[in-house]
């Protein structure tokens, strides 16, 4: 038959939009009857958080201190010693805590408190090197070794170590507060 013509469906297509999801509801199921996995947003940064009060100017002060009051009551020279050289160390800390970031001069290994400083504040420069000097007595101390220390060496080190907290103490405009009698 020449000149037929193609005859169209009887039902029209339809030519609506689908129906708009919800957000909210669950999502059709994909294959196999399973609902699709969701993935879920990245999560947001954490701001950092607040530094913890040990780790403030005030909060290493209060814990030197500490250390000393330890070191008072203490009846082994060993453990004077320890705690007193810690004493130190913590008030050091204060001293970097409070001041400006000290620039690395080098990647890698991290510097002793006793380097950083001096170079926080250069009027310290003496007690970082009479404090650095005993570190391997304070560790040999640590590690129990008999008579790392002597009685007169451990109250010598209190002693200093209480005068040096209390140079920190009005260096950093602290409230200072007597630890020994």
């Amino acid at each position: 038959m020449s000149g037929t013509t193609r005859a169209t469906p009887a039902t029209p297509i339809p030519t609506t939009a689908p129906p708009a999801t919800d957000p909210l509801a669950a999502p059709p199921a994909g294959r196999g009857g399973r609902a699709p996995v969701r993935r879920a947003a990245a999560p947001r940064p954490r701001p950092l958080p607040a530094p913890r009060p040990a780790h403030t100017a005030v909060g290493q002060v209060r814990a030197a201190r500490t250390s000393l009051a330890e070191a008072a009551e203490a009846t082994s020279p060993a453990v004077r010693y320890v705690c007193a050289h810690l004493a130190a160390l913590r008030a050091a800390a204060a001293v970097l805590a409070a001041s400006e970031p000290v620039e690395t001069h080098r990647r890698g290994r991290p510097r002793s408190v006793w380097v950083l400083l001096p170079e926080a504040d250069p009027a310290l420069r003496e007690w970082a090197a009479f404090f650095a000097a005993g570190a391997d007595k304070r560790a040999a101390a640590e590690a129990g070794l008999p008579r790392a220390v002597t009685q007169r060496e451990a109250d010598e080190l209190l002693q200093d170590a209480d005068v040096f907290v209390s140079l920190v103490e009005d260096g950093l405009g602290i409230p200072g507060q007597a630890t020994l009698g």
